[in-house]
């Protein structure tokens, strides 16, 4: 009999510690799982500040180089710089399409009586005639000059100037482009990039970090008022002589420049 009750007693110690050491591992296992997902939501975390050292994209280069003379484009010819802008990115390919790269045409205008340098690209037809410039400003002045000097876009003048939502489907409307979605199109490069503080910039009269440098100086011997210009990066003589209503032979011939080669920091006097 003491024998059966040992044996019971020791089945009995069995099963009660035989739980115990289940418990016991699952607590292991559960706090091994909270440790992992910690980890991972604290990895989760960092990516995004990863993201804020992406350099720039080609977009944000096009526009970081053209910007300025779309805005100079909006002074003198009443253009939004921001449809101009958006205009010159989608037309261009980002000034990567054959066009612009072989021939500064950033707005694919075709020749129609154009008396300059020509390139023949497939466009609605095979091998058609489009207008080559030596600068890719030409090209932004050239496209405001398209602009103004066709009466079917008239209205659009009409409109206010920071209106670049009227401004795009009135491209569309006028017959500038025939894709139903080129308004659409506009808008979102402009609202995406916000193209529209450079409409801003220049209704309100502010200069941007890269704005040209002009001075006013006085010559005691001429007893006259003279501008100065400092040269930036993409200026002409051309663009020059348009942006202070004269021409490109007086620049040459008060600064004594035999050639019409600039270089970025040169002083200019600008004739009056």
């Amino acid at each position: 009999m003491k024998f059966r009750y040992i044996i019971i007693l020791i089945v009995l110690s069995a099963l009660s510690c035989g739980p115990k050491k289940g418990i016991v591992t699952k607590k292991k296992n559960e706090s091994k799982n909270k440790t992992v997902v910690v980890k991972e939501r604290e990895e989760n975390t960092e990516k995004p500040v990863e993201k804020s050292n992406d350099p720039p994209s080609t977009v944000d280069l096009y526009i970081a180089l053209y910007a300025d003379i779309a805005k100079d484009k909006m002074r003198t010819h009443k253009i939004p710089a921001s449809i101009t802008l958006a205009q010159g990115v989608l037309e261009s390919g980002v000034g990567r399409g054959r066009l612009a790269v072989k021939a500064n045409n950033h707005f694919g205008i075709k020749c129609h009586g154009w008396k300059g340098a020509k390139i023949y690209h497939d466009d609605d037809r095979s091998q058609e005639c489009f207008r080559k410039y030596p600068k890719a400003e030409m090209s932004y002045e050239d496209h405001s000059e398209f602009l103004t000097g066709r009466s079917r876009y008239a209205s659009l003048f009409q409109l206010k100037p920071d209106d670049y939502k009227g401004w795009a489907k009135g491209l569309r409307a006028a017959g500038y482009a025939t894709d139903r979605k080129y308004p659409q199109k506009l808008i979102g490069l402009i609202e995406r990039y916000q193209l529209y503080k450079y409409d801003y910039e220049v209704l309100e009269g502010t200069a941007s970090k890269t704005a040209r440098k002009s001075t006013t100086i006085i010559e005691g011997n001429r007893k006259s008022v003279t501008k100065k210009h400092t040269v930036t990066k993409g200026d002409t003589l051309y663009s020059l002589s348009r942006l202070y209503k004269t021409t490109v032979d007086a620049i040459k011939a008060e600064n004594n420049l035999k050639s019409n080669n600039l270089t970025i920091g040169q002083q200019l006097i600008i004739p009056n």
